[in-house]
């Protein structure tokens, strides 16, 4: 059993801390949000009244917040890292800039602490199953040090190279999912446009070539699927600002890089127009409603 500190009790955060406290590590927990800290506690966790307070004595630290800039507070502005053992290992577990990871773990090795980034994809789905993906970047030992941690949270664990590694595999990937996910949309609303039943479409597109994550496990149109958001209300998931967020994120690994993004600025450009119009903390496969809108 391991005593760890968890800051961020989100969407995502919240049911990751759950599983550890499932898995019988001794948990203390913060966040900004007091509902989100009531739901740790009733479950046996700890509620400390600052990061501060919560990390003193802690083995292991595990963060999950918004965005690069609350990531940098947490840990510089604030000074987290001078209250953290140096013996502990930190988790990183935000999707951020590989540039905010690689800043942050620098500090973090300056004080002789070990820390990874371990950016997370599966869903909120998977935070509540405990089937997580970890894509972590940092050195080999420390992700030894944290897998027993991890394997609580998720069932597949990656490391894809130095500091700030799983942050651009993670930037990658949700580039490509925001991508499938207009792309998807735009199938079944020209399909229902020119009359097909939307399950219909997406039962034959399940089973052909066009079949992708969100055919299988998160159709973005109302009532195919019960447990998606979209059935839902686009209510919980995966917001469609964290989305723009993280398309913002790989345009600028793109112009840091000189790379070609098209597909993903033309995601990025649909997703801030979805955000825009209003919709912005609904889940990110209400893109859709672009669609259904030109109808």
């Amino acid at each position: 059993m391991s005593k760890i500190a968890f800051i961020g009790l989100g969407n995502m955060g919240g049911p990751m801390a759950l599983n550890l406290v499932k898995g019988g590590h001794d948990l203390t927990v913060h966040d900004l949000v007091p509902a989100s800290i009531q739901a740790a506690t009733a479950a046996g966790a700890r509620a400390a009244a600052s990061a501060r307070e919560a990390v003193a004595g802690a083995e292991v630290v595990i963060s999950m917040l918004p965005a690069s800039q609350h990531v940098e507070k947490l840990y510089l502005g604030d000074g987290l890292l001078q209250a953290i053992d140096a013996a502990a290992l930190v988790i990183e577990c935000s999707t951020i800039a590989p540039d905010s990871a690689r800043k942050v773990a620098a500090a973090a090795q300056a004080r002789g602490i070990a820390m990874i980034d371990a950016p997370v994809s599966g869903g909120t789905g998977g935070a509540v199953a405990g089937t997580l993906t970890f894509i972590v970047g940092g050195d080999a030992a420390a992700l030894e040090r944290g897998r027993p941690i991890l394997e609580k949270m998720g069932k597949n664990i990656f490391h894809a190279g130095a500091a700030g590694a799983g942050q651009v595999a993670k930037i990658c990937n949700n580039m490509l999912l925001g991508i499938l996910m207009a792309g998807t949309s735009e199938a079944l609303a020209l399909g229902v446009a020119n009359g097909l039943d939307p399950a219909v479409l997406s039962d034959i597109i399940a089973k052909s070539s066009g079949r992708n994550w969100a055919t299988e496990l998160y159709n973005p149109w109302p009532g195919v699927m019960p447990q998606a958001p979209a059935s839902k209300e686009y209510a919980g998931g995966f917001g469609t600002d964290l989305m723009l967020k993280d398309l913002g994120l790989a345009a600028e690994a793109a112009l840091s890089t000189r790379s070609a993004t098209p597909l993903g600025e033309l995601a990025r450009n649909l997703y801030a127009l979805h955000s825009g119009a209003g919709h912005g903390k609904l889940d990110f496969s209400s893109i859709v409603k672009l669609y259904q809108a030109k109808r």
